[in-house]
């Protein structure tokens, strides 16, 4: 019996250390490509660098960039934006997609084809996203002014040229965008689920109520949460439909963080102003997706299902 034993030991530590030893270099370069350029961005924080300039000769501000930065209204200003539009945004979309993943989770006629058509959104890029809505918004030639006179008698409005209109026209615009990717996430969590629970819920005399809010939704917690982490990291790092549909305009009323730092970075050529931007922009996100995570902790709702 000693004998057999020790005979297994060197085999079982083998074959246990075999999945790491071919994981290891992969999981290397992915930390790799995910780090330096987080390193990257603290490093020229430190310095007053430009696109074109050698870096080893440019100047050392220390944490003047950081100082500035604190002390610069228009940063406070932009993120006050950003607050709002990721408040709106998630919120709507977030809403919007469970109850219709809710509404067509059971087979009715024409669902396959609704969910077709609704996730089209998801396949548009961003730059052609803004493209399309910049048209439809247009005060002289967009579609939005033409149906709302014509079937509402509202006069043309200058949707991208207003500031409470042009924020309204980008938040309408992501949830056009990103409410299908709540819709695909949420509706698939539904199907997994157990009918066995459900049924009995049902004999137990649980109402149409009961069932979703008291069964299905806590369910499927880990994966509301999932979506959530998602399009909150999106709309902190999403800057392409603004860009191209207001510009951040008129004055920063659609200008978000992360346009802000492209600004800074490209227009301006303050590549260590922005970075110090970036870090204060990774430092939220982080703070927020902890916060998330320590609060709702998905991996216990999902051991429980």
């Amino acid at each position: 019996m000693t004998v057999l034993t020790q005979s297994r030991k060197p085999r079982f530590a083998a074959e246990t250390m075999t999945p790491y030893t071919f994981i290891t270099p992969a999981i290397l370069v992915m930390l790799g490509g995910l780090l330096y350029p987080v390193f990257m961005a603290f490093y020229l924080s430190f310095y007053d660098w430009e696109i074109g300039r050698d870096l080893a000769k440019a100047p050392f501000l220390g944490v003047d960039n950081f100082v500035r930065m604190v002390q610069d209204p228009q940063v406070w200003e932009v993120l006050w934006v950003t607050l709002r539009f990721g408040f709106w945004t998630i919120t709507i979309e977030m809403t919007l997609g469970v109850a219709l993943a809710l509404l067509l989770e059971k087979p009715i006629r024409g669902a396959s084809i609704f969910r077709t058509i609704f996730i089209l959104p998801l396949m548009v890029s961003p730059v052609v996203v803004g493209l399309i809505w910049r048209y439809l918004f247009d005060a002289r030639i967009g579609w939005i002014n033409y149906y709302l006179g014509a079937f509402f008698g509202i006069e043309p409005q200058v949707w991208l040229g207003d500031a409470d209109l042009a924020f309204f026209a980008i938040v309408f615009t992501d949830i056009w965008q990103w409410t299908p990717f709540i819709f695909i996430i949420v509706i698939a969590g539904l199907q997994a689920l157990p009918s066995e629970v459900v049924e009995a819920s049902t004999i137990d005399g649980a109402n149409w109520y009961q069932q979703i809010f008291l069964v299905k939704l806590p369910m499927i917690k880990s994966i509301l949460i999932i979506a959530l982490l998602m399009r909150l990291i999106d709309v902190f790092r999403g800057l392409e439909v603004m860009l191209i549909m207001t510009g951040g305009g008129p004055g920063r009323s659609t200008e978000l963080l992360s346009l802000h730092i492209y600004n800074r970075a490209f227009d301006t050529q303050q590549l260590g102003y922005a970075s110090a931007i970036s870090v204060l922009l990774i430092l939220i996100v982080f703070a927020i997706s902890t916060a998330i995570l320590t609060m709702a902790n998905p991996m216990k709702s999902k051991s429980d299902v």
